[in-house]
């Protein structure tokens, strides 16, 4: 008699999102994967009545809830109030909803912001709680810290499977790489492509360049939740605490800001000068995250830092118009 494949019908919330797509490339890969996606237009993620009927209807199997309203630290500061009730609403719907449904099986994203602005660094998962959160984003990062508590609440009371991945800086294809509102990477690679299309003689980098970051490209974040959402019960229980389950995902490895400008001018073909303006604020001098308990799990990142923003240049020429504005 022949063996049948049982297929798994897989929900990832947030599949156009950076993250969210990584993720949705992957299992793509696997034969034995029925993904079950909504756009924002079809799927009001705001609304518990219609997550909880999506969730009655799809019989899913298990969830990645990647979805979240992010922004910029003065979109942060602008709209506290959308940050804090939009994330609260999104983890609360889906996770409740996908526990009444009975679904055993969800991957929480989060963020390296929930730790403390003077965590220790590198930061383990321990420093959660320990200490007040950088301001800016501060009512985002307490959405976050209670998308953990709930899969945990969850876990603990009804004997779920809900896990949470917090990762560092993240970069790659479907980034923000708009001028004013972006992360360090998609503005450093816009800027250094307008410079070459300009021929601009000199890009100043805000900063002294010293601080140091560290980097993940979204296809080792992507590969790092399908890892932790599969390992076994066992293996993932040894790892962690039933109220400390979080899991940090990162690389490791960190570099200076002015190791990643030149690298990026490299990787773009910039051949002007690249300066540092260190009258501009630097931030906080260092942000690393401590991985051991992935480590342990057996899952360690794969892409370099050079190669990986080769692959995003790459993709960036292929999908973002090129727009000959001055730097």
């Amino acid at each position: 008699m022949a063996s049948t494949t049982v297929v798994k019908r897989i929900f990832v919330a947030g599949h156009n999102g950076m993250v969210g797509s990584a993720i949705v490339r992957q299992l793509q890969q696997q034969d034995n994967v029925e993904l079950v996606l909504r756009s924002r237009s079809e799927l009001n993620l705001l609304s518990q009545a219609d997550v909880q009927a999506f969730f009655q209807q799809e019989k899913i199997d298990q969830v990645y809830l990647a979805a979240a309203k992010v922004g910029g630290i003065i979109a942060n500061n602008t709209y506290p109030a959308d940050f804090i009730y939009e994330n609260l609403m999104i983890e609360c719907n889906i996770i409740h909803s996908a526990h009444l449904a009975g679904v055993n099986d969800l991957v929480f994203l989060g963020s390296s912001c929930i730790y403390p602005k003077l965590a220790e660094q590198p930061m383990q998962e321990s420093a959660l709680l320990t200490g007040t959160l950088e301001p800016t984003n501060e009512p985002y990062a307490v959405a976050k810290i209670a998308g953990i508590k709930l899969c945990e609440s969850y876990n603990r009371q009804y004997g779920r499977n809900y896990r949470s991945v917090m990762p560092t800086n993240l970069y790659g294809e479907n980034d923000n790489f708009h001028p004013d509102n972006s992360h360090v990477i998609p503005a450093l690679m816009r800027r250094f492509h307008e410079a070459k299309l300009n021929n601009t003689p000199e890009v100043s980098v805000w900063g002294s360049g010293k601080p140091m970051r560290e980097f993940l490209h979204v296809d080792d974040m992507a590969a790092a939740s399908i890892f932790v959402a599969n390992v076994s019960q066992e293996t993932y229980e040894s790892c962690t605490e039933p109220m400390l389950s979080h899991i940090n995902v990162g690389t490791g490895v960190d570099c200076t800001i002015a190791e990643l400008a030149l690298t990026m001018a490299e990787v773009v073909g910039y051949q002007g000068c690249v300066t540092f303006d260190a009258t501009k604020p630097d931030g906080a001098p260092r942000k690393l995250m401590n991985v051991d308990t992935l480590k342990r799990l057996g899952w360690s990142y794969s892409i370099e830092l050079k190669d990986g923003l080769a692959s995003t240049y790459k993709w960036f020429l292929a999908y973002q118009p090129d727009r000959k504005s001055v730097v």
